[in-house]
């Protein structure tokens, strides 16, 4: 984390203040969700005036690539019809417009649907997509067809839980206020011991083992329904393949990393995605696992690099600025290692482009 102990005077903070005071801490989970409802309610958090910027903002080739893996995924599935396309926090709907007009060409013109509960995003998204249906989660989505899924930067900033190691145990990891009315992490009281991995059991004390039940409930209900109705995920988030011990909790406001107990609902918490837990989620609901892989490998798998050079030839006075935007979605001190692409199908659905199938070192 970075830096621990700050708490701000109003808004979230008293109200999270006030309910420490009154029943005792909270979970990691519990303000890490309140204070990114918060946050995401009320701003649009994106570009250079917000507080981060995602993979389509910085270029057009990343939806593009994305839409192209959708209608070369549908066609060799035998191009059902009607098939949905369905987009996770879509952010300002820039992913979409990019990968609906690439997908297009190949013939995929489906429905959209967007699941979305900002307010402020809504209504950007509605500007870009008029005809697009939108829906505060995946229980109003259609069940009669399949469905092509993207989820890009959405795992991140769901909740995660915290079990740390102490003297006397494992405990879950709690948000409490110091003698000065700061927020500081504490030890819970409850023994936790039957939620560790068996693995885990025999770390040192301080040892962190931080899960997200949010994003394997959203996994799981996303492989259950290609299972259903069929389709195929694409996940996209920073994270790691194979689970690791420790705190990856934090906030991001104006571009930079804050404390993450400064201001809750004032910046954005994220955490990074175990991608290796996700793809055991979903085989164990019935999905295919497609593989992950890194972005950059991705990316120039599926023809990133031909396409910045069409549109370097079509645009000379650009070509700088598509050469920085393909190292940075790509490079692998950049984006194109931490951040990760898992792709899910329904069963009976063909691979995936570009992904590799590898658990622990082997390739299934």
């Amino acid at each position: 984390m970075t830096g621990e102990g700050h708490g701000a005077p109003g808004g979230l903070a008293a109200v999270f203040a006030r309910l420490i005071a009154a029943t005792g801490p909270i979970s990691i989970a519990h303000y890490m969700a309140e204070a990114n409802a918060r946050y995401y309610a009320s701003r649009d958090p994106l570009g250079t005036a917000g507080d981060f910027v995602t993979a389509p903002e910085i270029s057009q080739m990343f939806g593009e690539l994305i839409g192209l893996w959708l209608a070369d995924i549908w066609q060799r599935a035998g191009r059902p019809q009607p098939i949905c396309y369905v987009e996770l926090g879509p952010g300002r709907g820039t992913l979409a417009r990019d990968a609906l007009r690439a997908a297009s060409k190949a013939g995929l013109v489906p429905e959209i649907h967007f699941v979305e509960t900002s307010p402020a995003l809504k209504a950007m998204q509605r500007a870009a997509h008029p005809g697009a249906v939108w829906h505060d989660d995946l229980s109003g989505l259609p069940t009669d067809q399949p469905l092509l899924i993207v989820a890009n930067e959405f795992l991140d900033a769901l909740p995660v839980r915290q079990l740390v190691r102490t003297g006397g145990g494992w405990r879950e990891r709690m948000v409490g206020l110091n003698a000065e009315g700061a927020f500081i992490p504490v030890a819970g009281t409850r023994p936790m011991e039957a939620a560790v991995p068996e693995h885990y059991a025999d770390v040192g004390e301080g040892a962190i083992v931080e899960t997200s039940p949010a994003s394997a409930a959203m996994v799981q209900e996303v492989a259950s329904r290609l299972v259903a109705q069929g389709g195929a995920a694409l996940f996209i988030d920073y994270g790691y393949a194979a689970p690791q011990l420790g705190s990856t909790l934090q906030a991001v406001r104006a571009h930079r990393k804050v404390n993450v107990f400064a201001e809750p609902g004032e910046a954005d918490l994220t955490a990074h995605v175990d991608f290796g837990t996700l793809a055991q989620v979903a085989e164990q609901a019935g999905a295919r696992w497609l593989g992950t892989s890194g972005q950059g490998a991705w990316l120039a798998a599926l023809g990133i690099g031909a396409r910045a050079g069409s549109l370097a030839r079509a645009a000379p006075h650009a070509a700088e600025a598509i050469e920085a935007a393909t190292i940075r979605l790509t490079a692998p001190d950049e984006m194109g290692t931490l951040f990760k692409v898992m792709g899910l199908a329904a069963p009976g659905w063909p691979d995936g482009a570009g992904l590799s199938r590898v658990r622990s070192g082997t390739v299934v």
